[in-house]
């Protein structure tokens, strides 16, 4: 850009000079009266317009103009010109520094780059607890050299404030943090088709979302409560799921042994307040998913048919379904069951479907009730 601006003056600067020379040669030309009368009508126009106008502005060009000719008239004929002899004497000190000024770095430190600029704000935005050298420290790591002054400049000119005082974290990150070692549990029951109710219990972690449905039963005791809170630590621990909380309701099915095998696993019991089911909103949310998406439209027959429903939709749920409270993605790539029946391939059908677009696949799950889309390489 400021080559194409000076290349623009330089022209103009040389458009000048000519029309002025043409100028002189058509005033030698003529007789010295003429040239007398025509000055004296062009220094009373110029006084005119200097009683109208306060500061007349210059280009470049008209700048070089001036001081050019200021070197071809005497100093006495130097009041013709609209501004005093040490601005035309500045003006050709600049011609001179300009020609003779070869082009060089500009003093200082060299400018930083704005990926550079906008990977800083970034650490500093993601990392509110992170200072000015914690932040070099990380540049260093990626091969990017900055000084902690220049880190500094960056986020006081973006109006980022030191560190601790920058910002807290957002209810969403805080929630967030604080879900991931939260578990929840809840029963929810199943009607079959010659009305005998099925109760299942369940657990979600809060975090990932992913969700692990223990066993079906219809007559859910204490120690087969117990067995089962046996048998999700053992599948909690085997995914890497630490668990610092498990979230449950008031009901009497939840005896006294079964808290204890959590509290022994160094996990504190939460028990929700009475007749609050949004207390526990992430688990009725689930039991109101898998209700609209398989449930209600299924007539169940007894607890082995149950369980190989949910096994087949547990797979869908924590290994294909996007997940809105955690911006579209999946829960987790097991499958998140601890169903004791044995596979079947009742309504599952592993097979692509045959009309799909080409590299995306479909498969139908439970007889074509849910559908995946897989892209194929």
């Amino acid at each position: 850009m400021r080559r194409h601006q000076v290349g623009g003056a330089l022209w103009a600067f040389v458009y000048l000079a000519l029309r002025r020379a043409l100028e002189l040669v058509l005033i030698l030309l003529r007789s010295e009266n003429a040239n007398q009368v025509e000055l004296l009508a062009l220094r009373h126009e110029v006084a005119v317009l200097r009683r109208q106008v306060g500061r007349p502005v210059y280009q470049p060009a008209d700048r070089a103009l001036l001081a050019a000719m200021s070197r071809l008239l005497p100093r006495s004929s130097w009041s013709c010109f609209s501004v005093t002899p040490a601005t035309l004497l500045a003006w050709h000190r600049r011609l001179v520094a300009r020609h003779w000024t070869y082009p060089h770095r500009r003093p200082g430190r060299p400018s930083v780059d704005e990926e550079t600029t906008g990977l800083v704000v970034r650490l500093a935005t993601e990392n509110p607890r992170w200072g000015y050298r914690r932040i070099q420290g990380e540049l260093i790591k990626l091969d990017i050299r900055l000084a902690p002054s220049t880190v500094a400049r960056i986020l006081k000119d973006h109006g980022i404030r030191p560190a601790p005082r920058r910002t807290g974290p957002t209810w969403r990150a805080f929630l967030r943090a604080q879900a991931s070692h939260i578990v929840a549990t809840d029963f929810f029951t199943v009607d079959t088709f010659t009305l005998k109710q099925l109760y299942v219990l369940f657990f979600i972690e809060l975090g990932r979302r992913r969700v692990w449905i223990t066993g079906v039963t219809d007559h859910p005791h204490g120690a087969w409560v117990t067995q089962q809170a046996r048998n999700v630590t053992g599948d909690l621990e085997d995914d890497g799921v630490k668990v610092e909380f498990l979230l449950r309701d008031r009901d009497t099915k939840y005896v006294s042994s079964f808290d204890t095998v959590f509290t022994g696993a160094g996990v504190q019991v939460l028990r929700t307040p009475f007749r609050t089911p949004n207390a526990n909103a992430h688990a009725e949310r689930f039991v109101r998913t898998v209700r609209a998406e398989c449930l209600d439209h299924l007539l169940i027959v007894n607890a082995r048919h149950l369980e190989r429903v949910l096994r087949t939709y547990l797979r869908h749920y924590n290994g294909h379904r996007p997940h809105q409270g955690i911006s579209q993605e999946i829960p987790g790539a097991g499958s998140g069951t601890r169903l004791t029946a044995s596979p079947s391939s009742l309504g599952d059908s592993d097979q692509p479907h045959s009309r799909c677009f080409p590299r995306i696949h479909r498969y139908d799950r439970l007889g074509g009730l849910i559908h995946e889309y897989e892209l194929v390489a």
